[in-house]
């Protein structure tokens, strides 16, 4: 992968270590009926991803002294929504998909239905983790993680913009309306990792305008990022189907500016996003390689 410095190298490890683990300890298989249930969310949870958003929630927890346990079962909760969406993503309904991480699709796998339910169960499995006294003693700062991954996740943000990105399909979506879709079906769950660190960190909400800056610049020069991978990538280093926008006519930031104008753009987010930053030293470093992480990886 470009770009990997060493602390990011380091936390990435650190971060999909721990993530496999959790759902591993968590989708423990039963001996009853269930048990294709739980097989398709392994296979779709265990050993695949960037697990950007739960290095997210690390990263922004640095800045507060926040329990490192704590960060990755908030981490594991946004995880399992971003799982969820992927399995219903490429359902045939949607996208349909026959590889995601270099490995066959859950619905080509074990079944439709059993894509649906595995999805599902990742939604349910998501505010199960959030509720539990062993994410956070403080009830109150629960209480702001579910309300905030709920809207996060929902019409106002993910399934929102996804609802957004079917349109864009047949419609003419100017730069203003593609910037929206993708701050929220891409952005809303960035921008709510990095913020989920400071709700955990007691942060008020006023205290957090830098880290929301950070966080949607990010999530934009993240959703460019992909957008150029899709244009330019290599399929086996992606682990999936790639050129699917482009013959699909969607409208994207790569359709609408170019792809030289959209990696400038993708860039002078970045910087702006480290710009967000100047007031923390180096315990932002990590969100700092983060950030530069976005654009210059190959997958």
């Amino acid at each position: 992968m470009g770009a990997v410095t060493p602390i990011l190298g380091a936390a990435l490890a650190d971060i999909a270590r721990d993530i496999d683990r959790a759902f591993d300890h968590i989708l423990k298989v039963p001996d009853d009926a269930r048990a294709p249930l739980f097989h398709a969310m392994r296979h779709a949870s265990i050993g695949g991803g960037k697990r950007m958003r739960p290095l997210l929630v690390v990263a922004a927890s640095n800045l507060f002294n926040v329990d490192y346990g704590a960060a990755v079962r908030v981490g594991c909760a946004i995880e399992a929504i971003h799982v969820y969406s992927l399995i219903h993503d490429d359902l045939p309904c949607m996208d349909d998909d026959d590889l995601r991480h270099g490995k066959p699709t859950v619905h080509k796998a074990f079944g439709e239905a059993t894509a649906v339910l595995a999805g599902d169960s990742f939604h349910a499995l998501a505010f199960e983790l959030l509720v539990d006294g062993q994410t956070h003693a403080d009830p109150f700062v629960r209480l702001e993680l579910i309300d905030g991954l709920a809207r996060a996740s929902g019409p106002g943000g993910m399934a929102g913009g996804q609802m957004m990105d079917i349109a864009a399909e047949t419609s003419n979506f100017d730069l203003a309306a593609v910037t929206r879709l993708q701050a929220m079906k891409t952005g809303a769950l960035i921008a709510f990792s990095v913020e989920a660190g400071a709700i955990m960190g007691r942060m008020p909400a006023e205290a957090r305008t830098q880290l929301r800056g950070y966080a949607r610049d990010i999530g934009l020069a993240f959703q460019i990022a992909d957008d150029l991978l899709d244009a330019e990538g290599d399929e086996e280093l992606a682990g999936k189907a790639l050129k699917k926008d482009d013959a699909r006519g969607k409208a994207t930031f790569l359709s609408l500016l170019g792809i030289e104008r959209a990696r400038a753009q993708a860039e002078m987010l970045v910087e702006q996003a480290i710009g967000h930053l100047a007031s923390y030293g180096h315990e932002a470093d990590l969100l700092r390689a983060i950030a530069r992480y976005a654009v210059e990886r190959d997958r």
